[in-house]
């Protein structure tokens, strides 16, 4: 076996959306990993054989390396990092008020790194994959470690989407590692060896900007589809006729994943990295205008598919799916749940169904997020379609249901109003 082809020993640091898909793909390569968490809910789940939430293909996965003896989970940064060669960061950067990334998460584990490698003498490669902005690692974690002279650090962006996560990983279009030592940047790349796919390999601050850039960019494409999806129908074209001939172009135009006009963009990626730019480009003094459009034209797109709903007067409203986008129980900055708060303020009946939402397996800050927004979010959750069907006037469908799922919307004989385009 090829020295590049030699399986590593991985700490992943935090068991969330990205640590976990990171954590059970990595092992499925041959890699032998373990995940750390403060969260024990996630650990045991880990540890069980369990995903910590729904990502499509990922229990299996976990359940499979479990069982092989290459996935484990602990709350121990220290036990996870004894014998690691990589430590791959990946806790959550969320929005501050003021539209700055939060670092606290980065700081803690950075500090806890710190705190484990005292005394090392084996080589470790920190990579951070928690999306940061271009110098965070030169400021916050590279300080941090400075002085153990066996640890070194770069940046490896993830790319994953919530919904297709373990897909993206296994079949990535895009890997880049960034740093300045060549041997930890080789170190991080040669994880993915197993992978049909080319690692790119750049300067350290080049590849923390990359991640902002391709986000920034599909928030734009969604936000030309949903525009250019609703100037066409107010003309009488088909929006999906558009842009469906439009990504035929894959020369020119290309990037059929978002380019389709559907629902407002939610989530806890793109919302809050268009966020962070225009924070740190307003610090610059540097004018944006077409980025600090985009966030004002998802909220527009949003109030035109409230308004419909509200158009349906006062009828029972069964809303069709909850979480920001299909296939995942992300709630966090759901467009869904911007909408009901608004239809709930104009006194709506409403009730709410989504196949993987189940508010006594919703906890952490997706769990805080609803019950601020909607503190009797539990109320208004039916516990199946047909319970949904039989007590509405009619379905407000917003995000792409599945082939199973269409075939009960259409069956419940119901007059729909498809926000998301999912049925088109």
């Amino acid at each position: 076996m090829p020295s590049e082809m030699q399986p590593s020993r991985v700490a992943v640091l935090g068991l969330g959306y990205v640590g976990c898909v990171t954590a059970a793909c990595l092992a499925s390569t041959g890699h032998s990993v373990c995940g750390v968490d403060r969260d024990k809910h996630k650990v045991s789940s880990v540890l069980r054989g369990l995903a910590p939430f729904y990502e499509p293909g990922l229990e299996k996965l976990v359940k499979e390396n479990v069982s092989a003896g290459r996935l484990t989970a602990s709350s121990s940064t220290a036990e996870a990092l004894a014998d690691a060669d990589v430590a791959l960061v990946c806790v959550g950067t969320p929005s501050e008020r003021n539209g700055n990334l939060g670092l606290d998460q980065l700081r803690r584990a950075t500090e806890e790194l710190a705190v484990a490698c005292a005394g090392r003498r084996k080589a470790l490669v920190v990579a951070i994959r928690s999306t940061v902005f271009p110098g965070t690692c030169e400021q916050v974690v590279i300080p941090a470690l400075r002085e153990f002279e066996a640890v070194q650090v770069v940046a490896n962006p993830e790319f994953l989407r919530e919904g297709a996560a373990v897909r993206d990983f296994m079949e990535p279009s895009l890997v880049v590692v960034g740093g300045s030592d060549a041997d930890a940047v080789t170190r991080v790349a040669a994880l993915y060896s197993g992978l049909n796919v080319k690692p790119c390999l750049v300067a350290l601050r080049t590849a923390e900007m990359i991640k902002y850039a391709c986000n920034t960019f599909h928030a734009v494409k969604i936000g030309f589809a949903n525009e250019i999806g609703a100037l066409a129908e107010s003309l009488g074209v088909s929006p999906e006729e558009v842009l469906g001939t439009l990504c035929r172009d894959e020369k020119l135009n290309i990037s059929t994943a978002y380019l389709k006009p559907g629902f407002a963009f939610g989530g806890s990626c793109l919302p809050k990295d268009l966020r962070a730019l225009q924070y740190r480009a307003g610090r610059l003094d540097l004018k944006l205008p077409m980025l600090e459009s985009v966030l004002e034209s998802n909220q527009e797109h949003l109030r035109r598919a409230t308004q419909a709903v509200l158009d349906c007067g006062n009828a029972r409203l069964g809303v069709v799916g909850l979480a920001f986008k299909e296939n995942t129980d992300d709630l966090r900055e759901s467009p869904v749940v911007t909408m009901l708060e608004t239809l709930i303020g104009k006194g709506r009946e409403i009730r709410v169904w989504d196949p993987h939402i189940q508010m006594e397996k919703i906890y952490g800050s997706n769990r805080e997020y609803i019950l601020n927004a909607i503190p009797h979010i539990g109320r208004l959750l039916t516990a199946d379609f047909d319970e949904l069907a039989r007590w509405s006037d009619r379905l407000v469908i917003t995000q792409r249901p599945s082939s199973v799922v269409v075939k009960k919307i259409r069956a419940a004989g119901k007059p729909v109003l498809d926000v998301a385009r999912g049925l088109s």
